[in-house]
């Protein structure tokens, strides 16, 4: 496994971290996950997996990076810290690594739901916060608000759906902002392999790799993305 630095934090990640949503895999998927070196373990109180992570977790809570994100709804400034306070409950430990913001909320104020971050961590409740699915725009906006620096960007990138490599990633890589790329095969891996018409499985052969480490690579071949 190789590992790259998270923003400018000096806190080396996983290039491949693992992902729970839809996630139903109980505890040992994501222990053999840690054992191999995927220590990111990303989570939501919108993903309803958040207390399966923290069981699978709770005997190795130290050797985790865990992040979780906000749901879009409670971004009000008490509602983020009520929220944080849940999922903290949740995952049963006394801090988050990375809280990131899951979606933006038009209809909230940017400068209340960063606020609110800025208190987290002053509190020691979270380390890091990010942010996933924002423009550059959005992102302007929301470090704008922000006392500390916001590390992170989980968004959607994969071979398929490039979108984020207009304005996106280079906001990023000049801002040292981590591209955390979400569904990096796509809708799943055999619509990706479709996409192509068999040149994911001529390159695989190729290399000597299979189709989905050829597409993971693709991703974090990338200087600022991991997945």
């Amino acid at each position: 496994m190789e590992y790259k630095e998270l923003g400018k934090t000096g806190i080396k990640v996983p290039e491949i971290g693992l992902g729970t949503w839809l996630y139903s895999g109980g505890r040992e998927p994501l222990l053999n996950g840690l054992d191999m070196g995927a220590f990111l373990i990303d989570t939501a109180e919108g993903y309803g997996t958040e207390v399966a992570v923290g069981d699978a977790i709770s005997e190795r809570r130290n050797e985790v990076f865990l992040a979780t994100k906000v749901s879009p709804s409670n971004l009000r400034y008490d509602d983020v810290l009520i929220a944080a306070d849940r999922s903290l409950h949740n995952l049963a430990t006394d801090y988050i690594d990375l809280y990131q913001v899951h979606w933006p909320n038009p209809g909230i104020p940017i400068e209340e739901t960063m606020g609110a971050m800025d208190h987290l961590i002053m509190e020691g409740k979270v380390r890091f916060v990010g942010v996933s699915n924002f423009s550059a725009e959005q992102l302007r906006l929301a470090q704008g608000h922000f006392r500390n620096q916001i590390v992170s960007n989980q968004v959607l990138y994969n071979l398929i759906d490039r979108h984020i490599e207009s304005e996106v990633m280079p906001y990023c890589e000049a801002n040292n902002i981590t591209v955390i790329a979400y569904s990096p095969f796509g809708q799943n891996l055999d619509s990706l392999k479709e996409s192509f018409n068999g040149e994911l499985g001529r390159i695989a052969l190729e290399v000597g790799k299979t189709e989905a480490q050829v597409a993971l690579n693709w991703c974090i071949a990338k200087e600022k993305v991991i997945v």
